[in-house]
């Protein structure tokens, strides 16, 4: 077995700071961004109903609550630092643990990082016009036929939060946690509020009449050569396709739920505190997301929800109340959701390049705490890599290949960071499935291993998240082939530089 990932002893080291409200806070806000605002628009366009809406999110949740029951015995059995990066290195090999550690550095951790801060800047900019992505600091610079670098007003707010929040975190856990539990329990009481107001605004909108009956939904066409488009009002197997496919919205819109498990050693107790909070937070959203879906239903005529203006689903609802002002305060919600998710990443990303860097994987000052006992090199990395992946641009084009123009004939721009969180979607849930497999590995590895918590429902409920993520995955593979194989080779990268970071054996030289 490859040596443990050194944990400082706590005179010295890391301070467990944490007890079990703030490691259900992390869980909870890391959970909880804008996806819940916008989701819902592009799930009813493929499944086209009410019922197929509300089974979605419950069937998100209940495999998300699945993995996190399973999960919490691993990190109760090895509550160390560094969280999933340690139970693949210790269940597989170091380097299956590094090319988790690489893919969360290089795009999944940094890359969720820059969207969410992005997402703030773009609400920012709904009470704050001169908050514009077009209102140019540089203009874009073309660097490839697809791609440009450009600094924007938008986009300087975006870096903004990200270094603020960075700097925040290297002054102590105790402050990190501060932030985190002030605004999730601010964006909560804000999403509760949201739902009250959806489910009193309920009128007899007909959403619960032919609640099962898809209708007027778009066609999905796979990217690998005859493989049939099927379309959910086709019924059957099409229906289930559509289904699975459809799952990838709410699924990552209750993404790193298992980031507090990377700060095991800051909590107290983790034994017990780890499986609990994973648990609680994890449910205390599924459920949450679930309501607001209700409200949206409640609120809105199906029709309403599917063409919501930027997709925003719940700036329409408040609309139904509040009227012109709905636009604003949906905006000051989001930036409240977004500033403490992306607390929560911050916070918990710098511990796994921590413990990348204790097995010399990493740059070794990542290895480091600073005086307030935080991995600030670390923390400081990721920033700078994060504040990077918001300045690069796609160029968007159409069918025919031209340049797409706004309505004054400008060139118009995606972000990088958006193809890029596309492409690892699918190694995001590979690695989830490789590790919570290793349940079955280590109870056939290691059988007298101390388990202070079992997996709940073992092997069934195991199981059946594996089954459950796999077709997810299958479903990827096979209709966003496009998008699917770039993010495996995104990953694969990480290969040679883990076999040159073991070749030099020391990665601060």
């Amino acid at each position: 077995m490859p040596t443990p990932t050194p944990t400082p002893d706590e005179g010295r080291g890391f301070v467990r700071e944490l007890g079990l409200l703030d490691s259900v806070m992390i869980v909870a806000g890391s959970m909880i961004g804008s996806g819940i605002f916008i989701v819902s628009a592009g799930v009813v366009r493929q499944l086209g109903s009410a019922g197929w809406l509300l089974a979605s999110w419950a069937f998100s949740g209940l495999l998300i609550a699945a993995a996190a029951v399973s999960y919490a015995e691993l990190a109760a059995m090895m509550p160390r630092v560094g969280g999933q990066y340690v139970y693949l290195k210790e269940t597989y090999s170091p380097l299956v643990g590094f090319l988790f550690g690489w893919a969360m550095f290089l795009v999944i951790q940094t890359g969720t990082i820059a969207a969410v801060a992005v997402a703030f800047s773009r609400f920012l900019g709904v009470l704050v016009p001169a908050v514009s992505p077009s209102a140019w600091i540089v203009e874009p610079v073309a660097i490839s036929r697809g791609y440009a670098l450009s600094l924007s007003v938008q986009q300087l707010v975006a870096i903004a939060p990200i270094v603020l929040l960075s700097f925040i975190n290297t002054r102590g856990i105790r402050t990190g946690k501060r932030i985190q539990n002030v605004f999730t329990w601010t964006k909560t009481a804000a999403l509760v509020a949201l739902i009250l107001f959806g489910l009193m605004a309920g009128r007899s909108l007909g959403n619960f009449e032919d609640f099962w009956t898809p209708r007027d939904t778009v066609t999905v066409t796979p990217d690998l050569v005859g493989v049939p488009a099927v379309n959910a009002e086709q019924g059957g197997f099409a229906l289930f396709v559509v289904f699975i496919l459809a799952l990838v919205g709410p699924l990552f819109s209750a993404g790193a739920w298992n980031d507090v498990s990377f700060a095991a050693a800051e909590i107290r107790n983790p034994r017990r505190t780890l499986p609990i909070a994973l648990v609680t937070g994890v449910g205390l959203v599924s459920v949450l997301y679930l309501l607001a879906n209700v409200a949206y239903l409640r609120a809105l005529p199906l029709e309403a929800i599917r063409n919501a203006p930027d997709d925003r689903v719940a700036t329409a609802v408040l609309a139904t109340i509040l009227g012109g002002k709905a636009a604003a305060v949906m905006a000051v919600a989001i930036m409240i959701s977004t500033f403490g998710c992306n607390n929560g990443l911050i916070l918990s990303g710098a511990r796994v390049y921590y413990a990348m860097a204790c097995d010399g994987l990493f740059f070794r000052g990542a290895g480091r705490l600073n005086r307030w006992r935080v991995p600030a090199v670390g923390l400081a990395l990721q920033c700078a890599w994060a504040s990077l992946l918001v300045l690069p641009r796609t160029r968007l084009r159409d069918a025919s290949g031209a340049l797409t123009l706004d309505a004054a004939g400008s060139p118009q721009y995606g972000n990088l960071y958006s193809n890029l969180l596309e492409y690892v979607v699918f190694a995001v849930l590979l690695f989830y499935i490789i590790t919570i497999a290793g349940i079955f590995v280590l109870r056939r590895t290691r059988p007298d291993a101390e388990r202070p918590y079992r997996a709940f429902g073992y092997p069934v409920v195991t199981l059946g998240y594996l089954v459950g993520a796999s077709l997810v995955v299958l479903a990827l593979l096979v209709y966003r082939t496009q998008t699917t194989w770039p993010g495996l080779l995104l990953v694969l990268t990480g290969i040679p530089v883990y076999f040159l970071w073991r070749k030099r054996g020391d990665p601060g030289d």
